[in-house]
């Protein structure tokens, strides 16, 4: 078990998406955050998912930390009302930022840079710059036709089936949360750090 919180970066949406459920889903996330008294790293929005995720993990007592460009301050129109918001140069130092800040990674639905925030953690674990559990939110069967291309990415070859089992998959916010935890337990004591 961890010594102290555990803190969770997660991907998401700067946008609502179509369904209900995908808010739902971030609420709950964050609500989960919360009420286990974990911390919330993520992208520092108060637009789309990012937004119903803070302001719930807020609302539920989590210490909620956001990373966000100068570019996107305006674009994704930063959270005014984080425990800590960090206004940085790049998307390099964003995503690097908010990586040393995590015990471990959870992917809502997004977009194209939802998923590249995703690869990039899950390609730094495979290389062995940390060993932090991955997971992704399957809200609703979002993600399903990407897992099942990463199943065909294993049975062409270009991925191995260990590799590809290290993102663990869940509809449940709180299930998912319970099950990484146990990972970064199993794992070692703390993770957080640089990567």
């Amino acid at each position: 078990m961890m010594d102290r919180p555990l803190s969770v970066c997660v991907f998401c949406g700067s946008r609502h998406g179509i369904r209900a459920a995908y808010g739902e889903a971030a609420r709950a996330l964050g609500a989960a955050i919360g009420e286990r008294g974990w911390r919330l790293v993520y992208g520092g929005g108060n637009v789309g998912l990012m937004g119903e995720l803070a302001d719930a993990a807020l609302a539920a007592g989590a210490r909620v930390t956001g990373v966000i460009p100068d570019s996107l301050v305006q674009r994704e129109v930063s959270h005014k009302g984080l425990s800590e918001l960090h206004v940085v140069s790049t998307m390099h130092q964003r995503k690097q930022m908010m990586a040393e800040r995590a015990d471990l990674f959870i992917a809502l639905p997004g977009g194209i840079g939802t998923l590249e925030e995703l690869y990039e953690v899950w390609t730094w674990r495979q290389l062995g710059y940390h060993a932090r559990p991955l997971g992704l939110l399957n809200v609703e069967g979002y993600y399903d036709h990407l897992l099942a291309f990463m199943r065909h990415s294993v049975e062409e070859g270009f991925l191995a089936a260990a590799q590809n089992a290290v993102l663990r998959v869940s509809a449940s916010p709180a299930g998912l949360l319970d099950e990484l935890a146990a990972a970064a337990g199993a794992a070692g004591a703390s993770h957080y750090g640089a990567i």
